[in-house]
């Protein structure tokens, strides 16, 4: 693992109609690591995610330190799908993967590059099905693959593992690691799961409005305590 760091944040604030969501934090995130980011239910790990693509007016500094193109994937804790809209997955997929409107169809060589991902993710022969129509967890894996593909520098996954059976978790799990050990792809990641914390994390940092603590999972945890965290979940504000 490279321990440069890719995103530098210094003395970040974020207030949204008076209320302080985020205050004076400071955190590296190493390149090519996976560095995940736990706390209690309104601590700001949605917000902070959401400052880092600058979809929220910040105070303070959030430098990336990019290597190569600057892709960022992005994996959001909600996605609300209109299930009425007669868009398939392969059509979502193939918006940002070919220049040819899908309206008028899927071109062959990128309907071949979907199914490979949608294999990649456990989707495998749903490339026809309406993105409306999956449930939530087969959702969950079309943006996973949406965002994976091609392998971004930075990776920003918000409770990625909300709604996935245990053995799509553990498809996950090995799809990250293949990313940062592969593509050289660092990735931030929102977590309440201890045990995948404790499988992913080359560092952790516990949230809540600032950075209370930072460093292993062993360490993080213990430091506030394992029964600090079984009310973490994916409730976010």
């Amino acid at each position: 693992m490279n321990a440069a760091p890719l995103v530098e944040v210094t003395a970040l604030g974020v207030r949204v109609e008076g209320a302080s969501l985020l205050e004076n934090l400071s955190l590296q995130v190493a390149a090519q690591s996976i560095h995940v980011i736990v706390g209690p239910n309104g601590a700001g790990k949605s917000t902070f995610v959401s400052a880092l693509l600058g979809q929220r007016a910040f105070t303070g500094h959030i430098r990336m330190h990019w290597r190569g193109a600057g892709r960022i994937g992005y994996v959001p804790q909600v996605f609300h799908a209109d299930r009425t809209l007669p868009v398939t997955v392969a059509e979502f997929l193939a918006l940002q993967r070919q220049r040819w409107p899908v309206c008028f169809g899927v071109r062959a060589a990128t309907r071949r590059s979907v199914d490979a991902l949608l294999e990649r993710v456990g989707l495998g022969g749903m490339g026809e099905r309406r993105l409306g129509v999956l449930s939530g967890g087969e959702l969950r894996r079309a943006l996973i693959a949406n965002a994976i593909d091609p392998a971004p520098e930075l990776l920003l996954c918000d409770e990625p593992a909300s709604g996935l059976d245990p053995a799509a978790v553990a498809a996950l799990d090995r799809l990250l690691l293949e990313l940062r050990d592969t593509a050289g792809t660092t990735i931030v990641l929102v977590s309440h799961d201890v045990q995948q914390v404790h499988r992913l994390a080359d560092r952790v940092t516990l949230l809540d409005r600032t950075v209370r603590q930072t460093g292993s999972a062993a360490e993080v945890f213990a430091a506030a305590g394992l029964a600090a965290f079984p009310a973490i979940n994916v409730e976010e504000r």
